[in-house]
């Protein structure tokens, strides 16, 4: 008998990150809801719509992942996105998330696939693009609902 396999989903995205206090004031200025019970001084857990966002120390997430800590470029070749529901949410958000402590990376705009965006980084230079969408629906809670 075949087991049957679980739907591929992700769960948690982790970003490692230099001060624990400081990145998860920065989330929740941008509105995400810290988990109080289950956080801790080692690790801040954030609602984010049907994924949780971990906030967790950028040495000890290296080590965990058995992966050096060593320095790279500018792009760590991920970024993370919020979709919101139209343009001038994004504008809002860009300029909530600069007023929390964000760098900007390229204002909010009308963009190729149709949709407008922008990106700024967090306080560790994660990319964080800030979007609408046209053609994906939003949730309640903020997250996608992907067309089949």
């Amino acid at each position: 008998m075949t087991e049957a396999l679980t739907p591929a989903a992700i769960a948690l995205i982790t970003l490692g990150v230099a001060d624990l206090a400081r990145a998860t004031a920065f989330y929740e200025a941008l509105g995400f809801i810290r988990s109080a019970s289950q956080s801790n001084e080692q690790v801040t857990f954030l609602k984010a719509g049907g994924v949780v966002l971990a906030l967790f120390g950028r040495a000890e997430l290296a080590h965990d992942a058995n992966l050096s800590d060593a320095p790279r470029g500018p792009f760590g070749g991920i970024t993370i996105a919020r979709n919101l529901p139209s343009k001038a949410a994004v504008d809002t958000a860009f300029r909530q998330a600069l007023a929390a402590g964000a760098a900007p990376l390229k204002p909010p705009q009308d963009v190729f696939w149709g949709g407008y965006s922008g990106y700024v980084a967090d306080p560790d230079g994660h990319p964080l693009e800030l979007a609408w969408n046209p053609f994906f629906p939003l949730r309640d809670d903020g997250g996608i609902d992907l067309p089949g």
